[in-house]
This record gives C-alpha cells, sequence and structure tokens, in this order.
C-alpha cells in the first residue's frame, strides 16, 4: 500500500466485512468468548501495522489463517489446556423451531470438542466454506491431509451425536 489513507480503507473495509467471520472462527476454536476477542483484535492490528500485500481476492483467507494461527498459539499455551470456558451456543443462528435448535446446539457442542486439527479443517469448510484446496493453502497442508481430516472429524462428530465415545 502506498500511503495512510489507502490502509486506512482497506483496514475499514476488511474489518466491516470479516471481523464477524474471524470471531465466529476463533471463538469455536477456542471456546472462550474473551479470547477470541482478543484474537480477533490480534488479527486486524497485524493487517494494520503490518499491511501485508494480500493477493485480491484472499483477503478472507488471510485473516482465517492469521487467526487460526494465533488460535494455535493460545490453545498450545500451558493455561489454556488446564480448562477452556465458554460455550459455542453464542453463535448458533436466530430463531428456529425448539427441534432445529437443539439439533444445532448439540452439533455445535461437539464440534467444540474436537481436537484442534479437526476442529479447524471443520470450521473452515462448513461453517466459512472453503474448498479443500483452498484450506490446504491456507493451513500449508496437502489436500490429502485436509480432506483426510474432514472425513475424520465427521466420522467423529457422528459418533459424539450418537452418543458415544470418541477417541
Amino acid at each position: 500500500m502506498s500511503n495512510a489513507s489507502e490502509v486506512n480503507d482497506l483496514f475499514e473495509r476488511l474489518y466491516s466485512q470479516y471481523a464477524d467471520d474471524v470471531l465466529r472462527v476463533s471463538y469455536f476454536y477456542l471456546g472462550d468468548r474473551q479470547k477470541a476477542e482478543d484474537v480477533c483484535q490480534d488479527v486486524f492490528l497485524r493487517l494494520l501495522t503490518r499491511t501485508p500485500e494480500i493477493e485480491p481476492g484472499h483477503e478472507k483467507a488471510w485473516l482465517l489463517k492469521v487467526a487460526l494461527n494465533r488460535c494455535r498459539d493460545l490453545w498450545r499455551a500451558a493455561w489454556v489446556k488446564r480448562v477452556v470456558l465458554g460455550s459455542p451456543f453464542d453463535c448458533i443462528p436466530a430463531p428456529d423451531d425448539i427441534d432445529q435448535r437443539t439439533e444445532k446446539a448439540d452439533l455445535m457442542e461437539a464440534v467444540s470438542k474436537l481436537s484442534p486439527a479437526f476442529k479447524e479443517v471443520i470450521l473452515l469448510h462448513y461453517y466459512q466454506g472453503f474448498g479443500i484446496a483452498e484450506i490446504a493453502a491456507m493451513l500449508n497442508l496437502p489436500e490429502g491431509t485436509i480432506s483426510s481430516r474432514l472425513s475424520r472429524a465427521r466420522k467423529k462428530l457422528e459418533i459424539m451425536l450418537k452418543g458415544g465415545e470418541v477417541r
């Protein structure tokens, strides 16, 4: 970016378009609203202070990749491993009938219990709409690994939703 005005315009545009997505993914990953807000703030602060060259059309992918990296860092920190507080239910879409809300709540709870590797591919694929190739590029992993993680995560979710134990 050549001048401060362009940087500010980019920041404001991307913040208004994608802050909710960054916050939602961070929240699902961490299970804690305050930590997710901190991650969201870190992501946009990095955008503002470092003004990276982001390929047009890939802004959301860049923001989510930075958010996931920051979430992973927090997840690995010893104090997060002790206990993850919070509830993923705040992100359930607006009013539905009771059965659908219960199903969504159960699904959100099950997703929140997945390991970070499985949780991030589920969030990026099903909640953010990215394809396997896009996720692979974001996470710097082979497409086969992403496909495998999605498959294994779906199986784990199915077992959890049927009331079984997941290993």
